[in-house]
């Protein structure tokens, strides 16, 4: 075995034998991992930064929604908003939904209608208070 290796060293030396040694590629993949993990490491608070913007946006999309809504249907019997209401619109707006679609990011938080206000509910605290605007995004994790 000592042979071989006196022998291969020797076709290397004279480049007659091209590549990588198993060490060098070893070493090139380790320093790999410990990039990626420094990466990762770095990202890892990006995820609730951005699920507080999207809670912060959403909140004014649903907010603004609600308040078209109060105010094309003030002088209803039926001035209390509902979810289904949004999204399928009333005669006062010519049955044109208020909001194209619900917004739901569930595993961060959650947007409710309760007697005509709105509310946030975040599952991971188990808290739900009335949406007032942006600051009330910050419990979402």
């Amino acid at each position: 075995m000592i042979a071989t290796y006196r022998r291969l060293e020797q076709q290397r030396l004279a480049g007659e034998i091209d590549g990588f040694t198993l060490i060098e590629l070893l070493i090139v993949i380790v320093v790999l991992g410990i990039l990626a993990a420094v990466v990762i490491f770095a990202l890892g608070g990006i995820t609730g930064k951005s699920a507080i913007a999207a809670c912060q946006a959403d909140g004014a999309t649903v907010s603004t929604a609600l308040a078209a809504y109060n105010a094309q249907n003030a002088g209803t019997a039926t001035a209390t908003a509902t979810q289904a209401l949004m999204l399928s619109g009333t005669a006062a707006n010519g049955n044109n939904p208020y909001l194209q679609s619900w917004p739901s990011n569930a595993p961060h938080y959650a947007f409710t209608i309760v007697t005509g206000a709105l509310d946030i509910a975040v599952p991971s605290t188990g808290t739900a208070a009335a949406y007032t605007g942006p600051g009330s995004c910050s419990t979402v994790q």
